[in-house]
């Protein structure tokens, strides 16, 4: 089976380099799966756990926003921030998923419910990337 090059870069790195079967990714549209020979594609993502695929594992990947680009042999996603799931840090990633809950609980009006509905989404993403 032929593969693709999966590249997962940050402003600050290249968070991701190998050679995958497949990726998984949910774009702004809905959950997209990239195999090599993929026609061309540039979509945005959500803040979601990409999948990459490869030799019978699994991979995930916590990518916070950003974009995707498809080519036949290569797919390119341009993360605001992104960390493999191995590197996380379950507690923490927990602990501001209780912040974030208790926030968007509280009925106190200078909360800003949007700012923690994002930050909730990137702690569930970190918890569901790092296999927990």
């Amino acid at each position: 089976m032929s593969t693709l090059r999966l590249e997962v870069v940050t402003p600050e790195r290249k968070v991701y380099e190998q050679d995958v079967d497949m990726v998984v990714v949910k774009g702004v549209g809905g959950e997209l799966g990239i195999l090599p020979r993929h026609i061309p594609l540039v979509t945005p993502l959500k803040i979601a756990p990409v999948k990459a695929k490869k030799a019978g594992s699994e991979e995930f990947i916590a990518v916070h926003g950003g974009f995707m680009e498809v080519r036949k042999d290569k797919v390119v996603i341009l993360a605001e921030t992104a960390e493999l799931g191995s590197d996380i840090d379950v507690a923490r990633a927990q602990q501001a998923k209780e912040r974030a809950e208790q926030r968007l609980a509280s009925k106190q009006e200078e909360i800003d419910h949007k700012r923690a509905e994002l930050a909730l989404q990137r702690a569930l993403t970190r918890i569901q990337s790092s296999g927990h």
